[in-house]
């Protein structure tokens, strides 16, 4: 079980002001209206950053940090995933999952016989594959 949850990527920057637009991982793009903070994946340490102002445009999400207000102190984070604690995670029903849960696990045919194992899962828009 990952005590991390990806909740969305940096794909660029907005404005001049230090602001990013964030593609949202998750079912609920509205749940960065609750966060506090999230974790940014830089590849080598994961940087804890304060969220200051949430927006959205389209199917994205517009993050303002504190204390980056600057384009030039974010731009190089682009590409980048952003991260919560699992406890922050949104709570789930009954037969509801994190696909960070379900890989590696075995996918068994209706017949009991192995198929395989689950190693992605692709998002798609209408449907998660």
């Amino acid at each position: 079980m990952e005590d991390l949850l990806k909740v969305g990527v940096i794909t660029t920057t907005h404005g001049v002001r230090g602001e990013v637009k964030v593609y949202p991982t998750t079912d609920e793009p509205e749940r960065f209206l609750e966060l506090e903070y999230v974790l940014l994946d830089t590849g080598r340490e994961k940087l804890h950053l304060d969220i200051q102002k949430v927006k959205f445009f389209k199917n994205l999400v517009i993050l303002k940090f504190k204390g980056v207000d600057n384009i030039n102190d974010i731009e190089k984070y682009k590409g980048c995933d952003l991260w919560i604690p699992r406890k922050e995670g949104a709570e789930l029903g009954e037969d509801e999952y994190y696909i960070a849960d379900l890989l590696g696990l075995s996918v068994v045919l209706e017949d009991g016989s192995l198929f395989g194992t689950l190693k992605d899962v692709m998002e798609t828009g209408a449907n998660d594959v």
